[in-house]
């Protein structure tokens, strides 16, 4: 349950902090997050689950976003051919949980929430 929090506690910062630059900027009607959960073909009962924890925490604290589509969550795995430039553009070494804003289309910032390892084994 503490991994749960944690991760909540996480998104709900980035998600404040998302808002207010799109708010500030002008731009909150145009522009999204979208969280990336990255995996290989390999899939260990962690790497699932920590994938699991982060959709659960994301559909159950943003609900409205997501029916709204201010906010996507894609599991996207880096070993097919066509996802493979995400392990290059984000610097991946391992499974990851990347948070992307993305306006008309292009991004404008992102964010590695990679603490989430060190809470693997917390729910």
């Amino acid at each position: 349950m503490a991994l749960i929090k944690r991760i909540t506690v996480v998104f709900i910062t980035c998600f404040l902090v998302l808002n207010v630059f799109l708010v500030t900027t002008g731009i909150a009607s145009e522009a999204k997050v979208i969280a990336y959960y990255f995996h290989g073909n390999f899939r260990c009962a962690t790497f699932t689950t920590m994938e699991d924890y982060s959709r659960q925490a994301i559909e159950t604290n943003f609900k409205d976003e997501l029916d709204s589509g201010k906010l996507e969550f894609r599991a996207i795995n880096v070993e097919e051919s066509e996802n493979e430039h995400f392990a290059d553009y984000y610097q991946l070494y391992t499974k990851s949980l990347i948070l992307s804003f993305v306006k008309d289309g292009k991004e404008i910032k992102s964010k590695n929430l990679d603490q989430i390892w060190q809470l693997a084994r917390n729910k």
